[in-house]
């Protein structure tokens, strides 16, 4: 079950409890939230629909949201896909899908490889926006118009249109490219929320280490590539046919999981840096995945079903990173 799925699960949800008369709400959503959750053990995905709706039940106060989030929790359990849900803090629901759900995202993710993610949620919109003649304001309507297209809008740089509320940066394009090259640069300038200055200091935003982000990112990537290498010469073909059941692996696949959420985020609030920060968690998360889950045998191993459908988690990062990156107008190297 993807988290798109999800959400439309939970939103039926919702519209079954109103019509069954156990929850009584002024409003309905039209949307429902669902997101990867702030830290591990606490389900797949998570959604505050009980805190929403708590404000339109009859009676309200703090007991409000508890009350519709176990009306929520009892019908949702019942779902085929989900395999567990749990009420978290003032109203959170929890959910933990099937196992079997965790490999079906994974071959999604590989089916649609770098297009994954992309989707018709903005089938019909169209974005104008202002052209702009500095180079950070610029660079953030190409990569904004660019999120907007592979969502199903028509994003444009036009006269008249929508002016971005980017901090500027005094510094001239060419300038900037000759100190940090074009990835560089363009991560300085899209990476920070529009309304925060850039870093453009060379000595972080190119060194090859752990505390540069861009590096983290882009060699994640390329250390999928390596695995896919060095998989392909052992005898090891990825497959998402297996269970994914250990945290690291849960927590890489929620991220993949919300990748096409993020987009669609990132393009409605004009928001790059968005998508940057979701590249690096999800770097983060590939990481502790590798250290946690080999995804290729080690020593006197033999090569097993768990390293074919660690290998194809492992693949279906890369793609999301390679993805994310390009959209950014960033390079994916193979070797780094």
């Amino acid at each position: 079950m993807t988290p798109t799925q999800l959400s439309r699960t939970v939103l039926q949800t919702v519209r079954r409890a109103v019509e069954a008369d156990e929850l009584r709400v002024a409003v309905l959503p039209e949307r429902v939230k669902v997101q990867a959750p702030p830290r591990a053990g606490c389900g797949d995905y998570a959604t505050n629909v009980a805190l929403q709706l708590a404000r339109g039940v009859d009676g309200g106060g703090p007991s409000a949201a508890l009350r519709v989030a176990e009306v929520l929790r009892r019908r949702l359990v019942r779902t085929p896909g989900i395999a567990r849900v749990e009420i978290a803090g003032p109203g959170f629901l929890n959910i933990t899908v099937d196992p079997g759900g965790h490999a079906a995202l994974v071959r999604g993710v590989l089916e649609r490889g770098e297009a994954y993610g992309h989707s018709d949620a903005l089938a019909g919109t169209r974005v104008t926006l202002a052209p702009a003649r500095e180079v950070r304001g610029a660079l953030v309507g190409v990569v904004v118009g660019r999120l907007v297209d592979v969502c199903g809008g028509e994003g444009e740089v036009a006269d008249g249109g929508e002016v971005l509320g980017v901090r500027p940066v005094e510094v001239d394009a060419e300038e900037l490219l000759g100190r940090l090259g074009s990835d560089g640069a363009r991560w300085a300038l899209l990476r920070p929320a529009a309304h925060d200055l850039p870093d453009l200091d060379p000595g972080r935003l190119l060194a090859q280490r752990e505390s540069n982000a861009l590096f983290r990112v882009r060699y994640a990537h390329s250390r999928v590539r390596a695995l896919l290498r060095n998989g392909h010469q052992l005898g090891v073909h990825s497959s998402p046919d297996g269970e994914y059941g250990h945290p690291a692996e849960v927590a890489l696949i929620s991220l993949l999981g919300d990748y096409p959420r993020l987009l669609e985020s990132a393009a409605r609030h004009r928001a790059p840096d968005r998508l940057a920060r979701h590249l690096e968690a999800t770097a983060d998360a590939f990481f502790r995945f590798h250290d946690a889950c080999p995804p290729l045998p080690r020593g006197e191993q033999k090569p097993s079903a768990a390293h074919r459908s660690r290998l194809a988690l492992a693949e279906a990062a890369g793609a999301v990173l390679a993805g994310g990156l390009h959209l950014l107008g960033i390079s994916a190297p193979e070797h780094l």
